[in-house]
């Protein structure tokens, strides 16, 4: 089956552009659900993959037994509320590839009667599992730090279906079909790597890369093709798209480097650098300051590399350094920025930026 990606048009980019997920499309997705009695509802992490791909999943198992569902993304800007799921038949609520806001889970199950069951893979939910408050027969969490949440809901769902096939000896197909099978478990190997932050596979970070271009269209409601056109995906495609996007930012970033600044960080109390003005070019910001870094260090100067570039009225300084030993975070949080180790960024006022250049190097 050639299945493709639906063009968007105007109206459809409008509503691609709202992250506002209880809308009235949601609202009246459930208000349909209730009068209908639709026993099964599950909410999928938005913009997850690994939470789109969980739904994706789901549809199938339902679909397969004929069993109404209905399925919602779930955005933590302005996210559905629990009483927005006190719904006529309501008997059992899946969260993939996310457990909901404190105490959401419990207050469902609580007072809707009905059953939840949780899946995720981030250590950050431990404690939310393991509090007395959410300790209740009608509670499931599927928590697995080793395995990525779509890969844990695909084997529920297939072991489920599984089980249901055997017992009913009803004429039910596996979850996925044969000739797609081998392809999209590969996909959700390389899903998993990343979600577990790995990055073991080959060719992963091209894979994510060419992955991130599909992100907008993970919303069920205003796509209704997302499960065909996620069913369609291929890892070679994927892999060829991001290994395009890897060269032509690097051929990007390369016309910059030939206007390279030493850069005096915090008039020269963090060291010195390699920097570039990059005005325009913040989607650049990246792959420049590693680049930077390499020179950097190899110049003799602290392994980090300073991307400027106007935002506004003020100037917006990124460092990225490839040096696992180098924090870059220390010099942003001293101008009021923040970040990680190897990638942080803050706003620096132009009279206090021309105070850290030095001269130009070659």
């Amino acid at each position: 089956m050639n299945r493709k990606w639906m063009a968007k048009t105007p109206a459809m980019d409008n509503l691609l552009r709202g992250r506002g997920f209880r809308s009235d499309a949601a609202l009246e997705a459930i208000a349909k659900a209730s009068e209908e009695k639709v026993a099964n509802v599950v909410l999928y992490n938005y913009p997850s993959f690994s939470g789109a791909f969980s739904a994706l999943f789901a549809h199938l198992f339902h679909s397969r037994l004929n069993l109404p569902c209905l399925l919602l993304p779930f955005s933590s800007v302005a996210p559905l509320r629990f009483e927005d799921l006190y719904t006529e038949g309501l008997e059992r609520c899946y969260l993939v590839d996310f457990l909901g806001p404190k105490g959401f889970a419990t207050k469902l199950s609580q007072r809707s009667k009905c059953e939840v069951i949780g899946f995720d893979h981030r250590k950050s939910v431990l404690p939310q599992i393991r509090s007395v408050e959410d300790r209740s027969d009608k509670l499931t969490f599927h928590v697995d730090v080793e395995k990525s949440s779509s890969t844990a809901v695909y084997e529920y769902f297939s072991s489920s279906l599984a089980s249901i096939k055997s017992h009913d000896k009803g004429d039910v197909t596996g979850l996925l079909d044969p000739e797609d099978q081998g392809r999209v478990e590969m996909i959700l190997k390389y899903i998993e790597d990343a979600d577990l932050r790995r990055w073991s596979f080959p060719d992963i970070r091209a894979f994510a890369i060419g992955l991130g271009e599909w992100r907008s269209k993970l919303n069920c409601i205003t796509n209704p093709y997302m499960y065909e056109q996620l069913m369609d995906l291929s890892l070679e495609e994927l892999i060829a798209k991001g290994k395009f996007e890897i060269s032509s930012c690097q051929n990007a970033a390369n016309k910059f480097l030939d206007k390279v600044l030493k850069v005096r960080l915090g008039r020269g109390f963090y060291g010195e650098c390699l920097g570039v003005r990059a005005d325009g070019n913040s989607n650049l910001s990246d792959e420049i300051g590693k680049q930077l870094s390499v020179r950097s260090s190899a110049a003799g100067l602290r392994p980090i590399g300073a991307v400027i570039y106007m935002q506004r009225t003020n100037l917006k300084m990124c460092l990225r350094s490839t040096d696992t030993a180098t924090d870059t975070s220390e010099v942003a949080k001293a101008y009021g920025g923040g970040g990680n180790p190897s990638s942080s960024s803050f706003i620096i006022r132009m009279d206090e930026y021309n105070q850290w250049l030095s001269v130009n190097t070659s």
